[in-house]
């Protein structure tokens, strides 16, 4: 076989089937839609969740309460210990840093939770308001205080 003499399998490619071109075709006059009915209209649509005139079931049940769906807030999370092996001894972690060092994106905020240990002392700085580094955990704050670091909150933030 030569490299110009490549070709679909037989069945591979299909003529378009062309609809409402003359009785002679064999899709003429109601092009495939039957004869009459809503379906056969031109526009003749139904709505997404009709059920052929009965109630639908999204106005049978009822929707009551309050979701806070749309509302939540997401963080990223960063561990102490992926903070124990990427900062160094006196480092700064703010959410500059961490988006340097390739733990979080700048645009989603970020909480830094107490999973694993840390040795080194560090100051966290953590942003008032705003899509930073804005939230510490309460175990996160006492491993990094126990080893000698410490939590501060910016106010230019």
């Amino acid at each position: 076989m030569s490299d110009f003499d490549l070709r679909a399998p037989v069945g591979a490619t299909k003529k378009k089937r062309i609809v409402g071109r003359g009785q002679g075709s064999g899709l003429g006059t109601t092009a495939g839609k039957g004869n009459k009915g809503q379906q056969s209209r031109s526009g003749g649509k139904t709505y997404v969740g009709f059920e052929g005139g009965q109630m639908p079931l999204y106005r049978r049940l009822a929707h009551r309460g309050f979701s806070n769906y749309p509302f939540k807030k997401t963080f990223a999370v960063v561990n102490l210990r992926e903070i124990e092996t990427h900062f160094k001894d006196g480092d700064t972690v703010d959410m500059s840093a961490l988006v340097k060092k390739g733990l979080a994106k700048g645009s989603t905020p970020v909480k830094i939770l107490g999973d694993g240990d840390i040795t080194k002392k560090l100051t966290l700085v953590v942003e008032a308001k705003g899509n930073g580094l804005v939230a510490v955990s309460a175990s996160a704050k006492e491993k990094v205080e126990k080893a000698g670091g410490s939590v501060a909150v910016s106010a230019d933030a």
